[in-house]
């Protein structure tokens, strides 16, 4: 329930605050004392943009504020509890609006966003405008319209998490389907590259190693003549290094026994000499198996040149790259070859998801052909009472294919002199009767929606007589189970009244026009409603008329 609103350097409003009571709670005054601009502050509370404009001309920042009851809204307070924003059964939403369009706002006094706001204030109030009916004319509101009244919208909602996974698994098979068509288009010059390599047959570090031993045998001719030469240096020269360092160890030897210092200088001539045979032996062994064999040079450069050629068509670097392309080429060909039968498997999962989403579907469609005649019973019943007696509707319902809502497309039809003739609501309903009806069908909706406040602004516009008395019977009836807050012209809705609020124009210390509100009791709600009643020249009759109509 609205608790409060506050408003503060707004449009023409310098200050004001109106605390609303249970009930219906009504706005009247006169034209262009500012009525609709409380309407105004209160939805941008709610969450609609604003800008600069709204900021009174001598003020640097407008502030409006509401405080809510929510002790027994649980949807919000589990959001609230979500977002970490609850502090008990009071919320206070608020909205700062600078002169240069910067806006603000607070949800119990934490800064919060728009888009965190927004659909908290839909779950708070139902704020309907003359221009609101549009949204009467629109099909799929039509089709919210019925499930909320009659009470569809949780088997709703468990149809849409249906068909939902449906569109996911639809997307899914398209996406797949689309991929195996690349790949495809792709195959031959898959199993080409493969084939390449296959052919190929490289192994890890195949192309490195063949690179160096094939530098080995090109220039294999000239390391064996060099180590030739070594060998011959070492044993057959004119003067012979191995020999002549047999010579001189075994010279040493002979003083050795006489000389004490000599016999480490032995040990080392000896280790010398073993060592340079060593060096000798191998260099003798390396010499004989280097061989140049021309067949096999010609093999590792085939295969040099040819995995080179590899490399660089692919862009790769090394033997081991060639080896994992080729794990992922016959990966891919395993993959368009399976394709077709990965497709098929979708494609059985998708036609049980859909046949599900059908099933749902057609449960849901059933429920709104049933209670199609009984909203048809009501709503009809309320045109009567708001003063619409040759006023009826009908509510076509034609079967589609399945689609967020069902596989419904449901149509409002009015006619509104027993013609028998229905057409659509938009083609054939004038505005006051557009209201009318938008009236009856939020007091349905009242019914079944957890909204504790609704806001009518000026919807009695082309009403009078009987049948503004019996549309504000209809809010009085509401309002027993919902707080209402409507602003009116007619006194006939304004008597039904549980508060009255009056708002008017006047000008302040600075000669500036400013609107105020008051709240009326009881003697003052009498003069107010007869001036609605019979103009500024009221009489003791027109107040006791009033007085009537209150009771």
């Amino acid at each position: 329930m609205l608790q409060y609103l506050y408003i503060r350097n707004f449009a023409i409003i310098e200050e004001i605050r109106i605390d609303f009571a249970k009930g219906l709670n009504i706005i009247t005054g006169e034209t262009g004392a500012g009525k609709s601009i409380l309407i105004g502050a209160l939805s941008y509370i709610l969450g609609e943009r604003a800008d600069s404009s709204i900021v009174s001309k001598q003020s640097d920042k407008c502030v409006l504020e509401s405080s809510f009851d929510i002790s027994k809204i649980k949807t919000v307070i589990d959001e609230l509890k979500k977002l970490e924003l609850y502090d008990g059964d009071e919320l206070i939403i608020r909205r700062e609006i600078s002169a240069q369009g910067k806006s603000r706002v607070f949800i119990n006094d934490i800064p919060s966003t728009l888009q965190t706001l927004q659909p908290l204030a839909a779950k708070l109030i139902d704020l309907h405008r003359q221009f609101d009916t549009i949204d009467l004319q629109l099909e799929h509101n039509q089709l919210n319209m019925l499930d909320e009244i009659a009470n569809h919208v949780a088997k709703v909602q468990t149809y849409q998490s249906i068909f939902l996974s449906y569109k996911k698994i639809e997307q899914t098979y398209k996406s797949l389907l689309e991929e195996n068509e690349l790949i495809k288009q792709e195959l031959d010059y898959l199993q080409f590259q493969y084939s390449e390599l296959e052919a190929f047959k490289v192994k890890p570090n195949e192309i490195e190693d063949a690179e160096k031993e094939l530098t080995l045998i090109q220039h294999s001719e000239a390391i064996k003549a060099g180590l030739q030469k070594s060998i011959y240096i070492l044993n057959e020269s004119s003067e012979p290094i191995l020999p002549s360092l047999k010579t001189v160890l075994q010279t040493v030897e002979v003083y050795a026994s006489k000389l004490v210092s000599l016999q480490s200088i032995t040990e080392r001539l000896k280790a010398t000499y073993i060592e340079l045979k060593d060096i000798n032996d191998e260099i003798e062994g390396i010499f004989e198996h280097i061989d140049f064999n021309e067949e096999h040079a010609n093999y590792l450069l085939e295969r040099v040149n040819e995995g080179n050629r590899l490399l660089t068509k692919h862009r790769l670097k090394s033997s081991e790259d060639l080896v994992q392309l080729q794990i992922e080429l016959s990966s891919k060909i395993e993959k368009v070859n399976s394709a077709d039968e990965s497709a098929i498997q979708l494609k059985v999962e998708l036609d049980k998801q859909l046949e599900l989403v059908k099933q749902h579907a057609l449960v849901i469609s059933d429920l709104r052909q049933k209670a199609i005649p009984g909203i048809v019973m009501k709503v009809n019943a309320l045109l009567f009472q708001v003063g619409m007696p040759n006023a009826k509707i009908s509510i076509d319902q034609k079967r589609i294919a399945p689609n967020t809502t069902g596989m419904d497309n449901i149509e409002f039809l009015f006619d509104a002199n027993k013609t028998e003739v229905y057409q659509s609501i938009s083609k054939v309903a004038s505005g006051g009767e557009l209201s009318r009806l938008m009236l009856c069908i939020k007091s349905l909706l009242a019914k079944t929606t957890a909204l504790p406040s609704l806001v009518f602004d000026e919807i009695d516009t082309g009403i009078s007589g009987e049948t503004a008395i019996q549309v504000g019977q209809l809010m009085k009836e509401l309002s027993s189970q919902h707080q209402l807050i409507c602003i009116t012209h007619l006194p006939q809705i304004a008597s039904k009244a549980n508060a009255h609020f009056y708002i008017y124009k006047h000008e302040n210390e600075s000669g500036s026009i400013q609107t105020s509100v008051k709240k009326l009791n009881d003697e003052e709600r009498v003069d107010v409603l007869s001036e609605m009643l019979s103009g500024k020249n009221t009489d003791k009759h027109s107040k006791e008329l009033v007085r009537s109509m209150m009771k």
